[in-house]
C-alpha cells in the first residue's frame, strides 16, 4: 500500500513544483493589460457611460437616459451631419477601390519599374492624413496653386473655388483621401492578384475569353476575399473621417462638410456638451461595428456559395 502511493505522493509534488511556474508567463502580461485596460478600455467604457448623461465637463453629470440619442435623431442639423458622412464614405469606398483595383491590374504585368511604382503610389498612406491635407489645402486655395496653374495655361473659366463651394468642397475631401489611400488599397489588391492561379486565366486566354471576360469571370469572382477586406476598411475609415475635413473646410462652408468625426469634436470641445458628444460617438461606433459586421458576413455567404 506504501509502495502503491508513493508514486501518486511524488507525482502531486512534482504537479505543485511546476503548476506554479506555469503561470509566470501570464503574469508578464499583467503590466501590458492594465496599461491597454487604463488607456482604451476604461475610458471607452466611461464614454459609453457619460453617452446616458448631461454632463459639461466641470459639473456632475447628470443622468438622461437616451435624451442625447432622442436629440440626435430629432435634430436637423445632426441629420444633415450624418447624410454628409454617407455621401463621403459612399463615394470614397467606391473611388478608393475602384483606383486601388486599376492600379493593382496595372501594375499586375511585367515592368522593370514595377516595385518602384508600388512604393511611390503606397508613399502618401504613410503620411499623416493632416499633414496631406494641409498640403492639399494649399493647392485648393482660391489662390492656390492648382488655380494658379489653370490660369498660366490659359483655362482660367475652369478656376473654382475648391473649398467655396459645398458640392466642390465635399468632392475635394473625397478626392484628397482617395489620393492618400489608393495606393494601400493597391497592396491589398496586388496581394488578392499574387495568390490567384495563372492556370487559369491562362487555359481562358487559350479558349479565347476576352481580357473583359477573363477579368469578370475568373479574377474579380477569386478576389472576393481581398475586396471584402478592401471595403471593410475603406468604409470604417471613411465613417470616422476626421483629420481631411478639420484641415480642409473645417466643416463649413455653412456646415456643408460637416462630419460626425468633426461633429463629436465640436460639441464636445466647442461647445462644452461632452455627455452629447459621446453618444454620438457611441452611435457612431456601433454604426461602424454593424457595417463591418454585415460586410463580412455576406463575404462569407458568397466566399461559401462560390466554393460550391
Amino acid at each position: 500500500m506504501a509502495a502503491g502511493t508513493a508514486p501518486a505522493r511524488r507525482a502531486g509534488w512534482v504537479r505543485q513544483r511546476t503548476h506554479p511556474s506555469r503561470r509566470v508567463p501570464w503574469l508578464f502580461a499583467v503590466p501590458a493589460v492594465l496599461i491597454c485596460f487604463g488607456l482604451f478600455i476604461l475610458p471607452a467604457l466611461l464614454g459609453a457611460g457619460y453617452a446616458f448623461t448631461n454632463w459639461d465637463g466641470l459639473t456632475s453629470p447628470r443622468w438622461l437616459g437616451f435624451g442625447n440619442f432622442t436629440e440626435f435623431f430629432g435634430d436637423s442639423e445632426s441629420i444633415d451631419v450624418l447624410l454628409h458622412t454617407l455621401e463621403i464614405s459612399a463615394a470614397y469606398v467606391v473611388g478608393v477601390n475602384l483606383v486601388g483595383l486599376g492600379l493593382a491590374l496595372a501594375l499586375e504585368r511585367t515592368l522593370k519599374t514595377r516595385g518602384l511604382l508600388r512604393a511611390l503610389f503606397f508613399l502618401p498612406a504613410v503620411v499623416s492624413p493632416l499633414v496631406v491635407a494641409f498640403i492639399w489645402k494649399f493647392m485648393l486655395d482660391a489662390n492656390g496653386a492648382i488655380n494658379e496653374a489653370l490660369g498660366a495655361v490659359g483655362l482660367g473659366s475652369l478656376e473654382k473655388p475648391w473649398l467655396g463651394e459645398p458640392t466642390l468642397a465635399l468632392i475635394s475631401i473625397v478626392v484628397v483621401m482617395i489620393w492618400q489611400f489608393a495606393g494601400y488599397h493597391m497592396l491589398i489588391y496586388s496581394a488578392g492578384l499574387q495568390s490567384l492561379q495563372a492556370e487559369l486565366r491562362e487555359a481562358a486566354a487559350v479558349d479565347g475569353a476576352s481580357p473583359w471576360r477573363r477579368f469578370r469571370d475568373i479574377t474579380l469572382p477569386l478576389l472576393k476575399p481581398a475586396m471584402t477586406i478592401s471595403v471593410a476598411l475603406s468604409t470604417i475609415t471613411s465613417l470616422m473621417v476626421f483629420d481631411q475635413v478639420i484641415a480642409l473646410t473645417g466643416g463649413g462652408p455653412a456646415g456643408s462638410t460637416e462630419t460626425l468625426g468633426t461633429y463629436v469634436y465640436k460639441q464636445a470641445f466647442v461647445n462644452g456638451r461632452y455627455g452629447y458628444s459621446a453618444a454620438v460617438a457611441l452611435l457612431l461606433v456601433i454604426g461602424v461595428c454593424a457595417v463591418a459586421f454585415v460586410q463580412f458576413r455576406v463575404a462569407r455567404r458568397g466566399t461559401a456559395e462560390a466554393g460550391r
